[in-house]
């Protein structure tokens, strides 16, 4: 069995017992502190998994060369296709392999992992759910011991399964029915009161706000589909759903919501990868703050 959205402790702890081909990634990282990530996963992580650094791994570094342009800008530019395919295969992956990332972050993280996969056309991949402390919870093991390295492979890259916009596209279909842009940002910075890491605060023109928080129950778990469903076309309010396209901060904590959408039968939404990091930062365009789209 493939899993591509969702994989509880219990299932993952069958996964392993299986003897599946598999690859458990931890993806647990702090944005104001970028060392403590990789520290807590040294303190403790799920037997043989390897870590996935969202600035080293999952993004394009500074100073990339130029056969490595980013494929987004933004404040966590997405790495190109190929880069990222040639670390799946420094560390191991192949094609053949289920894929689960979690994080201890409340899926703020390990999302881009998974929705990175998919854009290499990497079906089997899930995310914990609940994360770390789930499987915690569930008797499952932890440990300090470092993984030990898995034999090179090559991975292929085949058709992406998720559509990645740019801020062209969204600004050619800005306040259209054509497009509808979900800011998975809390309320607070949605609104521009407050801006801990841009320059600018307040959020895209039309755009409407969902914390990415709200997906998770009192338990850290998504909420069920059909809970997720009916909190989305509230949220919409008669809008299609295949016109959304979500952002964040810079591309990351938004693929919960894209996650959430996928969970709750309402299809494989966009990305705006380069998010507020980029509109913010790219000159003419328009700004609004308030409570209102």
């Amino acid at each position: 069995m493939r899993y591509t959205t969702l994989i509880s402790p219990d299932q993952l702890r069958e996964s392993i017992a299986s003897g599946m081909p598999l690859m458990i990634f931890d993806c647990s990282f702090e944005l104001m502190q970028p060392e403590a990530g990789q520290q807590q996963y040294r303190a403790a992580h799920i037997p043989g998994a390897v870590y996935a650094n969202l600035d080293t791994d999952l993004s394009a570094r500074n100073g990339a060369p130029e056969a490595d342009t980013p494929a987004s800008g933004g404040r966590h530019p997405l790495p190109s296709r190929e880069k990222f395919a040639a670390w799946l295969g420094r560390i191991g992956f192949s094609n053949d392999m289920q894929a689960v990332v979690y994080d201890r972050n409340g899926v703020n993280f390990c999302g881009r992992l998974w929705w990175m996969l998919r854009w290499v056309g990497h079906e089997a991949v899930a995310v914990l759910d609940g994360g770390l402390q789930a499987w915690q919870a569930a008797g499952g093991e932890v440990t300090g011991r470092e993984t030990p390295a898995h034999p090179q492979s090559t991975f292929a890259i085949k058709t992406q399964q998720v559509p990645l916009v740019d801020t062209r596209t969204v600004v050619g279909r800005l306040e259209t029915p054509a497009q509808t842009v979900i800011d998975a940002r809390g309320a607070p910075r949605y609104r521009g009161e407050v801006e801990p890491l841009e320059a600018v605060a307040g959020h895209i023109p039309g755009a409407l706000n969902r914390p990415f928080t709200e997906n998770l129950g009192p338990d850290g778990r998504f909420k069920s589909a059909a809970q997720l469903r009916a909190e989305f076309e509230a949220l919409l309010a008669g809008r299609d759903p295949a016109t959304v396209v979500h952002q964040c901060g810079s591309g990351v904590s938004a693929v919960a919501n894209l996650l959430a959408m996928s969970i709750a039968g309402l299809g494989t939404t966009a990305l705006y990868a380069g998010s507020w990091s980029e509109w913010c930062s790219t000159p003419g365009l328009p700004v609004r703050q308030g409570a209102q789209p």
